[in-house]
């Protein structure tokens, strides 16, 4: 039977990965010892999805395994070496200011544990597609660099720039100032890349903008639609750290994420790096995020403005998709932002409820 292992498989793209492939007619063989608990607190726990998963998604086969452990990873792909057909790695520490306080383990978790998925691959099944979830972090802070200019809710780069349709592929990951976690992600990323470009084998890096969907565990230091509605729909008070809160993000639902990554490991390439994100189809600035959430909930968010930015914080990303769409023209966004929001308000009212 083919199988597809996942990493990160109770966490928001992991389970999306999961319940995506395994409706395919995959066995599913998900790697998630609950980190995101130690990274964010309870709250942010996958261990109910990780329990709905195991009730729900047939043949789901789930290890409590962590991707540090070398010797672990390589005797559970050892253990599935005949029936391998994609690895899709999505586990991370994935906040800048959690990386700041713990560097050792946000190195090892990203730049040390990818490896070790790697090698395992490299050993057991060279051939068969892997997929890793990059970040648009590897940029650092060069789009801070572009010309932009202040509208009343946003920030926009200057009409007519290479990059108005979105940043692009060719931006530099070099000089500048990434975060710690940046950088333990860009040292993934490379990694990824070289195993496709040295050793032949089918990679690809998916570098996300924001990555979101109902089943996102939202919390301040990672997860903003789904953190900015948790807050609106309950009266927790919300931050909006610097840039005037003006600051764009794009943002794509999780579906259309996991079927950007099915159509790679259809038709896969060695070392491939996509820009990946809601790109102009769905973006918006964080006021203009406020201001949605108040409507689509129909109550009013409590939120302060701090002057100080986050070290290496992006003051306007948009992804340019046109490299992937042009590789993948059958790919195509199924969620706008305003779709995207009330399927998290939807997700967070009902949660609220039981």
């Amino acid at each position: 039977m083919r199988k597809i292992i996942v990493t990160g498989s109770a966490g928001l793209i992991g389970s999306e990965t999961v319940k995506h492939f395994a409706s395919d007619g995959y066995r599913v063989v998900g790697i998630d010892n609950d980190m995101r608990s130690r990274f964010f607190g309870a709250e942010a726990s996958t261990q109910k999805t990780r329990d709905l998963l195991v009730k729900t998604v047939r043949d789901y086969e789930h290890h409590d395994l962590d991707i540090r452990d070398a010797k672990g990873v390589l005797e559970l792909f050892r253990e599935h070496r005949n029936d391998i057909a994609a690895v899709v790695h999505t586990a991370a520490q994935p906040s800048h200011d959690w990386a700041a306080r713990d560097p050792q383990t946000d190195f090892t978790v990203n730049a040390n544990g990818t490896l070790n998925l790697l090698e395992a691959a490299r050993e057991v099944c060279p051939e068969a597609p892997f997929v890793f979830t990059s970040t648009n972090k590897v940029y650092g802070d060069t789009p801070n660099r572009l010309p932009l200019r202040e509208l009343p809710l946003r920030w926009e780069i200057a009409e007519g720039h290479e990059y108005e349709p979105g940043i692009s592929e060719t931006m530099s990951i070099d000089c500048t100032k990434h975060s710690l976690f940046g950088a333990s992600k860009a040292a993934a990323d490379i990694l990824v890349q070289e195993y496709g470009r040295y050793f032949g084998m089918p990679t690809a890096c998916f570098r996300g903008g924001c990555l979101t969907g109902p089943a996102h565990a939202g919390t301040e230091l990672h997860g903003f639609l789904s953190y900015l509605m948790i807050c609106t729909v309950t009266g927790r008070p919300y931050r909006v750290f610097g840039y005037g809160g003006k600051q764009v993000r794009d943002n794509i639902h999780s579906a259309d994420l996991v079927d950007a990554f099915d159509a790679f490991i259809c038709a896969p390439r060695a070392g491939e790096v996509y820009n990946i994100g809601g790109s102009r189809h769905s973006n918006c600035s964080m006021l203009e995020a406020i201001n949605l959430c108040e409507e689509i909930s129909g109550r009013r968010l409590t939120w302060k403005y701090e002057e100080d930015n986050r070290i290496g914080d992006h003051i306007w990303w948009i992804s340019d998709v046109r490299k992937f769409q042009e590789h993948y023209p059958d790919w195509k966004f199924r969620y706008g932002l305003r779709e995207i929001l009330e399927e998290i308000h939807r997700a967070v009212s009902e949660s609220q409820n039981r």
